[in-house]
């Protein structure tokens, strides 16, 4: 079985692209500010480049903000004063309420949220949890269609066809190396497989200990109803991943023993929850309900 999976990961290391995720990372974001007093119009500036950036990192995220209507220049989005007409692509900023137009701003922009993150570190955080916890959902919704094709039959959310592997193991493992290209360039970092090296070597050497857990608690399940647990494994597994290569790119540091068991439990939670709004209608037996 491990050589079967070598071979699929050496496969489909081919089929990621890295320069597709470099790409979209890269994108110039162009921001505008609306707003009739020099007071908010700081204010708005201060909120996306907050003075704790430092003056040159400041500087640097200023560069993609304008002051302006919108009339003479396209914007990605534009930042509005309160009372004013705001265009298709605005928000309205009031302060105090910024913790809450962060996430706004990054849902409904989601072909730009890569370069919004790398652009603006104020949506990092925003960004990277969206990303840990779609490829999470990928990997179990991939470990459910595995299991039962015509549960869910549609695999357009899946970033590769189901039949291009031979085995689960690899798909969750690539997904999971997509997901550490794709966290480095959303924190500002270089992309690429030399790049995250470290990061790719720990992903692929894991890979086999999630298979042994997956097993190891599906086999607890009586008459072989362990497919909400398996799914769930693979939600928990790449959350944690995901929540591991977070914490690097921002800090440089790993996750703790306390705080891999601690993300785990939770994830593990956050996954069997997952796996039944993905597929409503999976099959459940007592064992599933009673699994912690």
């Amino acid at each position: 079985m491990a050589l079967s999976v070598l071979k699929d990961i050496r496969k489909v290391f081919s089929g990621l692209n890295a320069d597709e995720i470099r790409g979209m990372a890269v994108q110039e974001i162009n921001v505008g500010l609306m707003a009739s007093s020099e007071a908010l119009l700081r204010q708005m500036e201060d909120f996306l480049a907050p003075s704790s950036l430092g003056a040159t990192a400041r500087a640097h995220v200023l560069r993609s903000v304008r002051r302006g209507d919108g009339a003479s220049r396209p914007f990605d989005f534009v930042l509005c004063e309160p009372g004013r007409p705001v265009p298709a692509n605005g928000f309205y900023f009031e302060p105090g309420c910024e913790e809450t137009l962060i996430p706004l701003i990054v849902g409904e922009n989601p072909k730009l949220e890569l370069a919004l993150a790398r652009s603006f570190p104020l949506f990092r955080r925003t960004v990277a949890s969206k990303v840990i916890g779609r490829v999470a959902k990928e990997n179990a919704l991939f470990s459910i269609v595995t299991a039962l094709p015509n549960v869910v039959p549609n695999l357009l959310e899946l970033p590769w066809a189901v039949g291009e592997f031979a085995t689960d193991t690899a798909f969750l493992t690539m997904n999971q190396v997509r997901m550490a290209l794709i966290l480095s360039a959303a924190h500002g970092h270089a992309v690429g497989y030399m790049e995250q090296k470290a990061e790719i070597a720990g992903i692929v050497a894991g890979a086999f200990g999630w298979r042994a857990i997956a097993r190891e608690l599906v086999g607890k399940i009586p008459m072989g109803g362990g497919l909400i647990p398996k799914a769930a494994v693979a939600f928990a597994g790449t959350y944690v991943v995901g929540l591991g290569l977070d914490k690097v790119n921002r800090t440089g540091l790993r996750l703790s023993r306390e705080e891999r068991r601690d993300a785990y439990a939770d994830a593990f939670l956050k996954g069997k929850e997952a796996v039944r709004e993905l597929a409503p209608n999976l099959p459940q037996s007592k064992g599933d309900s009673e699994f912690h």
